[in-house]
């Protein structure tokens, strides 16, 4: 996560609130700004609806809707922010941490224990993104003498065809995979651009096009790719395409 955690207030109290205000503006590594408050739980669940925050700092007691029930009420949001209680409550501790708060301060809240909550969110939510990165991410299923192993699309440098395989090359090691570089170029199209008739690399890697003699058609361009010291020949049907997506 870069920049501040955008937090929500939700206290009946308005020095309360206050007070919270003034310590979050005096927090660092994470900062945190306040991008609303809610002095009760039907006008937070108003905020939630107009947007998104990473962090909320709820009470417990409040009048109407309590802070237990509106944060069992986040849970079941698609994407629920994080929830520090902040009470002058002791004993909801436990009943709070059921619900999977991240933190639970008690009144009056003192600056490092909210900078150590907010430090909580910020590796909560860094740990949820490197999740969400591996499950959402592509992976190339190798299969190789008897082994099955998942090579994230990420990693790949280039594809590369070689005679009934395709190379698969990541900055560490090199696969084969069997399989069609045509049907490669059409399914990742957007991660992958063609250099070459036998050869895809990772748009992301292209590091720079330089001169090139190459044994079998002479004089050329190449491409040199972040992570390897390897250089790919570029055809003269796509130098400038590939050009294009250098300089762009």
């Amino acid at each position: 996560m870069t920049g501040k955690l955008r937090a929500l207030i939700v206290d009946d109290e308005a020095l309360a609130r206050s007070r919270l205000r003034t310590l979050l503006g005096d927090c660092t590594s994470p900062g945190a700004t306040v991008a609303a408050e809610a002095g009760h739980a039907l006008q937070a669940m108003e905020a939630l609806r107009r947007e998104d925050f990473d962090v909320v700092l709820l009470d417990v007691r409040m009048p109407g809707v309590d802070g237990i029930t509106l944060a069992k009420t986040l849970a079941q949001m698609q994407s629920p922010p994080a929830v520090v209680f902040v009470t002058a409550h002791s004993e909801h501790a436990v009943q709070a941490f059921e619900l999977e708060a991240v933190d639970y301060l008690t009144k009056p809240v003192r600056l490092e224990r909210l900078q150590q909550a907010l430090q909580k969110v910020e590796r909560l939510a860094q740990a949820n993104k490197g999740l969400q990165a591996d499950l959402s991410g592509e992976c190339l299923i190798i299969q190789d003498r008897g082994r099955t192993e998942r090579v994230p699309l990420a990693e790949v440098l280039y594809l590369k065809a070689e005679l009934k395989y395709v190379t698969v090359r990541t900055a560490g090691k090199s696969y084969i995979l069997d399989g069609s570089l045509n049907e490669l170029e059409e399914k990742y199209a957007q991660q992958f651009m063609r250099i070459h008739r036998n050869a895809l690399v990772a748009r992301r890697a292209m590091r720079a096009l330089e001169k090139h003699f190459d044994p079998e058609e002479g004089e050329g361009w190449a491409v040199r790719l972040t992570g390897i010291d390897e250089l790919l020949a570029v055809s003269r049907r796509q130098l400038s395409a590939v050009r294009e997506a250098i300089s762009g």
